[in-house]
């Protein structure tokens, strides 16, 4: 019998970890920190690997994440001490503590992107960025999914009580003011972990059949995600601020959701100039073996637009024909005439 209550009481919820790090010598590492390094780490792999399918230069992830991965963390840092400075840290670091507190989700995609954008701006055309927009988006909703494992070590990010089997146990010190005798919460964070995924595994999906205009992805990852922690900031009862009766976050996301519908059709209609024909593969002749793709002098991406890779497909089945756009070697220099003898 006393099997069977252990397996029950297991089987009745989540428990939460007792450490949210762990230490080698002096130094600690916070379980939060690294889960934000794998997540890093993730949207750079999957960036890489898509990218490189439509014959990108390999390296230009990397160097995306290099300055997008700081603008993201102050962004992140700044969204929070602006939005909860109640739960700043009461010394002189405490602004800039982000394993103490957190970072705000918000700040951290506007830094990051932002900053991206800035990077790709002075490496790729209009319509390349676009696509490389596309890639982004799916990749971003990889790594909040792993990053929300860290709010699990945390103790945070979690709503009402609940006694649903997949309740999160809680420990005293984490439970909000008014909530000391529930033991076992919503785990939001879960919530928002499976959805992140099976979105991006959506997303990833609709690239592959090329049928959404780019960069109509990444505002279907804005809607959805948004559209998502509109449902979370109505579970949610950690400490947050209130407008009109809600969290401050709530207005946020429904703000960020209309703006990523509006966006997605006014891309898919093509108004205001927006939005360009989707990204193809690139041709087998673009890829050198082992499947990384070749560079140009300029570090550019192989891909380009439509028109101009059936113009140069002409122009080389043109000159392989031997037809008016064949090179044609030079005339031979006139000869000369001798004088005639008398």
């Amino acid at each position: 019998m006393g099997v069977v209550n252990f397996a029950s009481g297991v089987l009745a919820s989540i428990p939460s970890p007792s450490n949210n790090g762990f230490s080698i010598g002096p130094i600690f590492f916070h379980a939060y920190g690294i889960m934000y390094v794998l997540a890093v780490a993730a949207a750079i792999f999957i960036s890489r690997w898509r990218w490189t399918k439509l014959g990108g230069d390999p390296d230009l992830p990397y160097e995306v994440a290099i300055w997008a991965f700081p603008g993201g963390l102050i962004g992140g840092r700044i969204y929070f001490d602006i939005t909860t400075p109640s739960k700043i840290p009461d010394h002189w670091w405490g602004v800039f503590a982000i394993w103490d507190g957190g970072l705000g989700i918000w700040g951290g995609i506007l830094g990051g992107v932002l900053t991206g954008l800035w990077v790709v701006h002075r490496r790729l055309s209009k319509d390349q960025r676009r696509w490389f927009m596309d890639i982004v988006g799916p990749a971003l909703l990889v790594s909040q999914a792993i990053g929300r494992v860290g709010n699990y070590f945390n103790q945070e990010l979690f709503g009402k009580p609940s006694s649903l089997p997949w309740a999160l146990q809680i420990s005293p010190a984490h439970r909000p003011p008014g909530y000391a005798q529930f033991a076992t919460f919503e785990p939001t964070f879960l919530y928002e972990l499976i959805w992140d995924l099976g979105f991006a595994g959506f997303l990833m999906w609709l690239w592959t059949k090329r049928v959404v205009r780019a960069p109509g992805l990444f505002a279907l990852y804005v809607a959805g995600y948004s559209g998502f922690r509109i449902f979370e900031e109505t579970q949610r009862i950690d400490y947050s601020n209130y407008f009109l009766g809600m969290r401050v976050n709530f207005w946020i996301a429904s703000a960020l959701c209309l703006a990523g519908l509006v966006s997605f059709v006014i891309i898919q209609r093509g108004l205001f100039g927006r939005g360009c024909e989707p990204a193809k593969p690139a041709p087998p002749g673009s890829m050198v073996p082992g499947g990384r793709a070749a560079r140009t002098r300029d570090r550019r991406p192989v891909v380009a637009p439509r028109a101009a890779v059936a113009t140069a497909q002409d122009t080389s089945r043109s000159a392989s024909k031997g037809g008016p756009q064949a090179a044609k070697p030079p005339p031979p220099p006139p000869r000369k005439r001798g004088k005639r003898s008398g």
